[in-house]
């Protein structure tokens, strides 16, 4: 039998959790955008070795709110790494800890004894990994820190083996082939609503969810998958459609692209907007999104 261990992934907003899981199980797992905590889900992505077995949760980032999206967001967050076996905390080596880094190591100080640390983006420009290792040493000293590029795939397969050194011996929980065990409906809405914040981020980044419709199978092994854009308000629609239906196809052909280098069949795709007034309000609702 070999190693195996459920390792979550948390750090701040933007500090690269989700390109580093893409990276570390060479696929697209998690979706990535500019926009902060694009993440809103403890996203699976396994990664199998002949050591054995990680399964890692990418979480949304951590960030200080009163807005009940954003509690929920962080309660996401909790549960993920104070029930994982390894907790690795992603450190942006561009930005300075402010509270929220602060409230973050905090919050991780019941599970430091779980933890490796990796200061990401050291290759950028404007990176201070020496202020970054320092504020992650005064606050966890026996805490082990690697340096990375997670973009750059730098320092991955060094952080795979201490990662491994962590784990212990446990049975391998998904086939080899496996690197994520998210079920298509939620891996095509992810990519949907990816593009939806790549092309929308300085207008409605955060008001919009994309929910299932539903799909039929034809005769060719293709599928036709039909998804609601849901957004807040009636004004917010125009911003999705765009002038003559020019946003919502170029979301539609974008997410299609995306989809083909994913699925071994082709996917096609209705997509429709209507609003949901005031879903990030609705604590229901909320529960229903973000697990």
């Amino acid at each position: 039998m070999g190693k195996s261990a459920f390792v979550a992934i948390v750090g701040r907003p933007s500090a690269g959790k989700s390109t580093l899981i893409n990276a570390l199980c060479g696929e697209k797992v998690s979706i990535v955008s500019p926009v902060p905590q694009t993440t809103r889900n403890a996203v699976r992505g396994i990664v199998t070795r002949p050591e054995g077995q990680l399964v890692f949760l990418d979480t949304p980032g951590f960030h200080l709110s009163d807005k009940k999206l954003n509690k929920k967001l962080a309660d996401v967050a909790r549960a993920a790494f104070s029930n994982a076996d390894i907790v690795l905390y992603v450190v942006d080596a561009t930005r300075k800890a402010a509270a929220e880094e602060e409230a973050l190591a905090a919050a991780l100080s019941p599970v430091s004894n779980l933890m490796v640390a990796a200061i990401n983006k050291v290759d950028a420009k404007e990176a201070a990994e020496p202020e970054a290792r320092a504020f992650i040493e005064a606050r966890f000293p026996t805490t082990q820190i690697l340096s990375i590029s997670a973009l750059h795939k730098r320092g991955l397969d060094a952080l795979l083996a201490l990662l491994f050194s962590k784990a212990t011996e446990g049975p391998t929980w998904y086939p080899e082939e496996y690197y994520t065990d998210q079920e298509p409906v939620f891996r095509i809405a992810e990519i949907i609503r990816e593009k939806v914040m790549l092309h929308t981020r300085e207008e409605l980044p955060h008001a919009v969810y994309v929910a299932y419709a539903n799909s039929n199978k034809e005769e060719d092994g293709s599928l036709e998958a039909a998804y609601d854009l849901v957004v807040e308000r009636d004004s917010q629609k125009g911003i999705l459609i765009g002038k003559a239906g020019s946003m919502i196809k170029q979301i539609r052909e974008e997410a299609e692209a995306d989809l083909a280098s994913i699925f071994d069949y082709h996917i096609k795709l209705r997509l429709r907007v209507r609003v949901d007034q005031n879903w990030r309000s609705d604590e229901k609702r909320l529960t229903e999104l973000i697990f």
